[in-house]
């Protein structure tokens, strides 16, 4: 429906990507891949699954709706109201220190938490798996932010550094989407590369690295593993020629 309306009214169809919606996987494996049997739409077919959750499809994907017309104000402002709230209470978080023999660096003691030896975040204290929100809250105050902003907040902390490398893997994987594998690659001649993604890959025998991240099983790391390689033959063939 979106695209049909588009067609009228903007140059481009929208086709969501892999990292921003469920919907786009699925369009995806449809297109490029050979289903054997009933499509069936699991989180284990999204490798950025991580991404996607069930808690941020709003900070997702509401602002392509609005860009659709399919948001109305209402809806918008509500949405705009919590993404304001999540920014600002992670700026928060950032900006707040505790000092050791502090009013806040005592009341983290008294949650049963080591004393502090050096000055802290709050966002820094917020990422140990033993400390929720709530303990943030009984440390610095409570910040009169509603309940599911305080566990988009938590979530975003606790889960940075896991989102922060599935991010770099994508632009990584962007930035070589295009790079061509030859009908007669040697997948042997990769090191590190498992027995079954070796299969995999001489079985399909994708034409560009985003075909092959894209089978099943093919992990980022296999991925990694055949830029590795491509760069390390590019450059003996240039040592070579020279």
């Amino acid at each position: 429906g979106v695209n049909a309306v588009r067609w009228h009214h903007a140059p481009h169809e929208w086709v969501p990507e892999r990292d921003e919606a469920y919907i786009g996987v699925l369009m995806d494996d449809l297109v490029t891949k050979t289903p054997t049997e009933p499509y069936r739409m699991f989180t284990s077919r999204a490798e950025h699954r991580l991404l996607l959750r069930e808690d941020n499809a709003d900070l997702r994907l509401t602002a392509i709706g609005r860009e659709f017309g399919l948001v109305d104000d209402a809806r918008w402002q509500a949405f705009c109201v919590r993404r304001d709230a999540i920014e600002g209470e992670r700026s928060r978080l950032q900006h707040t220190l505790v000092r050791p023999g502090s009013a806040e660096a005592l009341a983290y003691g008294d949650l049963g938490q080591r004393e502090l030896g050096r000055e802290y975040r709050l966002i820094e204290l917020l990422r140990r798996p033993e400390v929720s929100y709530r303990d943030i809250a009984a440390i610095s105050g409570d910040s009169g932010v509603s309940a599911d902003v305080a566990e988009q907040v938590e979530i975003q902390c606790k889960y940075a550094g896991y989102i922060e490398r599935q991010q770099q893997e994508i632009e990584r994987l962007r930035r070589h989407e295009n790079t061509v594998l030859s009908a007669d690659f040697d997948y042997q001649a990769v090191a590190g590369l498992s027995h079954e993604v070796r299969q995999k890959l001489v079985a399909v025998r994708p034409q560009t690295l985003a075909q092959a991240a894209r089978i099943p099983g093919v992990t980022p790391a296999a991925i990694s593993l055949l830029l590795i390689h491509l760069r390390k033959r590019s450059a003996a063939a240039g040592s070579a020629s020279a």
